[in-house]
């Protein structure tokens, strides 16, 4: 008889378990949808950053020199862009960019430096541009070759 009851209650803590997460499950699916209608909103606002060319070649440069290209840009988009960050492939290369917000309509460049000392041989330098855009990351190439001294 004694574990007649306790199947009963363990068979009802079960039940009531069950219930509270469908009920919970149900509640997160409400408030899921209640938050995606702004961000879809959020997304026909967002800044865009549109480059007036993704990749520069630099053509041929002797080893040990340096090239400088500045990449332009203009926020197409309806609110301000910032730029977060900007990282190259490897530390030959520096980025800069502006901190200030660039305001819809408004230009801006991103200039990136290219070190060649140490390197010999075609080289594809990616830049990723992480910003406030849809999507996060804009990438840039800076392409060339580097001939030995």
């Amino acid at each position: 008889m004694k574990k007649f009851f306790l199947c009963i209650a363990a068979a009802g803590l079960m039940l009531t378990a069950c219930n509270q997460g469908a009920k919970h499950d149900a509640s997160t699916a409400t408030d899921t949808t209640a938050s995606a209608a702004p961000a879809a909103a959020d997304v026909a606002n967002a800044p865009v950053i549109k480059l007036d060319k993704d990749t520069h070649d630099f053509g041929k440069i002797k080893e040990g020199e340096k090239v400088t290209y500045a990449f332009k840009f203009v926020n197409s988009g309806k609110s301000p862009l910032i730029i977060k960050d900007a990282v190259a492939t490897c530390g030959c290369t520096t980025p800069e960019w502006p901190k200030a917000p660039v305001q819809p309509g408004a230009a801006g460049e991103i200039k990136v430096t290219f070190n060649s000392a140490g390197k010999v041989g075609l080289q594809d330098k990616q830049i990723t541009v992480t910003a406030n855009t849809n999507p996060a990351q804009t990438m840039m190439h800076l392409i060339g070759e580097v001939t030995a001294k």
